[in-house]
């Protein structure tokens, strides 16, 4: 964009042609070393399609096989290779809610001739993870495949491309001002921990958040997170492997449930379900209420079924200490959770557990910065979200956008935004659409976030759902898990994804109805 394009000269203590040595490094970024981070940058006239600037990475990086020394001669072996070096490139860093839905959106647009980008999107997984629908995994009502599909099946039919890889450093140039003109030239690189380096011209970080185990001494090496679809497979063996050891006895599987949020709830009233009779679950709240934030219909639905499945609630406690519980070696593995009062009149407890399930806290996984004391580093709050302006760039980064739980954006109230699925899923709408005004000198559309309304499954045929386009109504039972199920196939990823997974949840429908008709009829046959 033309606003944002300077010359070299006219930002930087130095004309555009030369190389740069330490010294005018140093002068540029006092304190600041070339060898940090193990890669040296070197400064040329011509930038990644050959107006401004570019940056090589030289230096070393290491492999399974040992050490590899990169010289500016062979850094193109370790650069990621765009197929076009004219079209602009969007590097998507996050393949959740807000980075695949940002390149489905960029992809259904219509592009004028050589403008449409060429968007590379990276992920630390090989799967799409719908999250809201992870307990259902947990309740055998859905597949894998139907909520946690494969990437390269969801971009089969697109322009899109995957790269599996976790991101490692990130070097953006576009607050330097030494971007170059609308269209393709290159705003900054990022480095994967493989040592692949991209060379991108618009960024979206979308890598969603990480579940944040270490507030409480033990967390991290005895409560299982519940945020991925590996956590839930972890969660899914675990308890498989409690059934099986406890199958035909009168032992009780306890299950303990650290945070009540929406995701301690759903959790709760799942498992619950599950192990009926079976087990016991209890879950810690510090709050004295669950589902603080959440609409009072869903509450009074959520705290309804969990009191029917005899759910024991801890509210106003904390957990002070997570622990291994001394035992026989022929023993299955227990867990002891000392819990902390918050709330006055209240006695500090010990509970054992067989399982214990995090669901409070989270920090969002963002790169480090590459040399870390640029003149300008990225503006991040005190949980580590990018601050963003109300186009969802970053502030000071007109070439970077930040959604989902990697953004730190507020309403019009200055009040931050709820980290849920819907929050991203809208961001991404926008951030495809205002990559596509950049490009083409178009005005961007400033976010306006729309709540549609609050949902949660509480087992299987039983959830609670309260719109927020009609007041005062909350639908629950099995009017509100079909309401449910419906609006997360309408926002599942593409039109073949949604059509595979409606025929399969529409044969799984019509085969619980006739099993329970012939329940019902083999009921009254029974009793005449």
């Amino acid at each position: 964009m033309a606003q944002f394009a300077a010359s070299a000269s006219a930002t930087l203590p130095f004309k555009a042609g030369a190389s740069l040595t330490s010294k005018q490094w140093r002068n540029l970024a006092p304190g600041s070393s070339l060898r940090k981070f193990g890669v040296y940058f070197t400064a040329h006239r011509k930038n990644c399609q050959g107006k401004g600037f570019r940056v090589v990475a030289s230096g070393a990086m290491r492999t399974a096989g040992g050490t590899v020394e990169i010289t500016e001669s062979e850094s193109s072996s370790n650069m990621y290779f765009w197929s076009d070096k004219k079209r602009p490139r969007v590097c998507i860093l996050g393949g959740g809610f807000g980075g695949l839905y940002t390149a489905l959106r960029l992809e259904s647009l219509i592009w004028p001739d050589g403008k449409r980008p060429q968007v590379l999107l990276v992920d630390q997984s090989e799967r799409f993870v719908f999250k809201p629908m992870l307990y259902e995994l947990l309740s055998g009502e859905v597949e894998a495949w139907e909520i946690a599909p494969r990437f390269s099946d969801l971009i089969m039919n697109t322009g899109i491309r995957f790269l599996q890889d976790r991101v490692k450093l990130l070097t953006p140039l576009d607050h330097l001002g030494i971007i170059g003109p609308t269209g393709s030239s290159c705003s900054g690189t990022v480095q994967l921990e493989s040592g692949l380096i991209i060379e991108y011209d618009w960024l979206v970080l979308a890598l969603g958040a990480q579940s944040k185990l270490d507030i409480v001494p033990g967390a991290a090496e005895f409560a299982l997170p519940f945020s991925t679809y590996e956590d839930a497979c972890k969660v899914e063996e675990k308890l498989m492997t409690l059934e099986r050891q406890n199958f035909g006895k009168d032992n009780l599987i306890r299950v303990a449930i650290v945070g009540c949020g929406y995701s301690g709830v759903e959790l709760a009233a799942t498992i619950s379900e599950r192990l009926q009779e079976k087990g016991v679950v209890q879950a810690i709240n510090v709050e004295t209420t669950i589902c603080p934030t959440a609409p009072t219909g869903n509450r009074e639905v959520a705290t309804k079924v969990l009191s029917s499945r005899k759910v024991e609630l801890l509210l106003g406690y904390f957990v002070r200490s997570i622990g291994r519980s001394v035992g026989s070696e022929n023993e299955s593995e227990k867990f002891i959770l000392e819990l902390q009062p918050s709330q006055r009149g209240l006695q500090s407890q010990i509970l054992e557990a067989d399982i214990v399930l995090w669901t409070v806290g989270s920090k969002p996984p963002l790169p480090e910065l590459g040399p870390s004391d640029w003149p300008n580093e990225l503006p991040l709050t005190s949980r580590g979200q990018a601050e963003t302006d109300e186009t969802l760039r970053m502030k000071g980064h007109p070439r970077i956008f930040a959604i989902g739980d990697s953004s730190a954006f507020r309403d019009s109230q200055g009040r931050p935004l709820p980290a849920t699925a819907q929050v991203a899923f809208q961001q991404a709408d926008f951030a495809g659409w205002n990559i596509w005004a950049a490009i083409n000198d178009r005005p961007l559309l400033p976010f306006r976030f729309q709540n549609l309304g609050e949902m949660m499954t509480l087992g299987r045929n039983d959830a609670a759902i309260t719109p927020s386009f009609i007041e005062g109504l909350t639908l629950e039972g099995p009017a509100g898990h079909a309401a449910r199920k419906l609006a997360y196939l309408i926002r599942l990823p593409t039109d073949e994804h949604r059509l595979k997974v409606g025929i399969s949840w529409l044969a799984k429908s019509a085969v619980d109805t006739v099993a329970s008709l012939q329940s019902a009829l083999t009921k009254v046959l029974s009793s005449s």
